[in-house]
């Protein structure tokens, strides 16, 4: 902690210690709360008739399958991301869970065509998975880079959303030229906050 209370520190691997111990120690009710705020939150971003960028959270990430079944309600195109090779991103409509098939590093993606990485420019929201994000924008992802290779293909009015806790919207997180900034956190208790990315 600073002197302000915040949480700092110095690299992006000390950062993403705390907040993975961080999570592990977060009681699975209060994860389950946070899991429901977020879908009602979601569904509440104005997604008719968009295309709209997601994933499926694993682990202690925030938030569940029921954002993507908000979205899908609210009348949004959903795309899921397929993990292959280092490099970008593939898409994959998502239409349900039943179509959710176990993928590499213990995620499920959709078993439906694969889409290329351009295809992220027809998204209107990009839900982004993040362990942090701080004040300017600066998300801090696992550190595969998956996201950074893939978030240079969006539109440009494409409303970039990382999806955290609420004590994981941070004063300032260490950053590279390569990182790609977001707008907006959305938080289960803030819902919507935005950012300076």
């Amino acid at each position: 902690m600073n002197s302000s209370g915040q949480r700092a520190f110095a690299t992006k691997s000390e950062w993403r210690a705390e907040i993975l111990g961080c999570r592990a120690a977060v009681d699975p009710a209060v994860r389950a709360r946070e899991a429901d705020a977020l879908a009602v939150a979601v569904g509440k971003l104005g997604t008719l008739g968009s295309t709209v960028c997601a994933y499926v959270p694993i682990g202690r990430e925030p938030g569940s399958v029921a954002m993507l079944d908000e979205l899908v309600r609210a009348g949004a195109r959903v795309l899921l991301p397929v993990t292959e090779e280092p490099g970008p991103l593939r898409w994959a409509r998502y239409t349900g869970t039943g179509d959710l098939v176990p993928a590499a590093f213990g995620l499920r993606e959709p078993a439906g065509p694969r889409l290329e990485p351009a295809e992220i420019a027809t998204a209107s929201i990009i839900l982004v998975p993040a362990l942090a994000v701080d004040r300017a924008g600066n998300r801090l992802g696992r550190g595969a880079g998956y996201y950074d290779r893939s978030l240079v293909f969006a539109a440009a009015g494409a409303r970039l959303i990382a999806i955290v806790r609420d004590d994981e919207v941070v004063a300032a997180l260490p950053h590279e030229p390569h990182d790609t900034r977001v707008q907006w956190a959305l938080t289960p208790v803030g819902g919507l906050v935005a950012l300076d990315g």
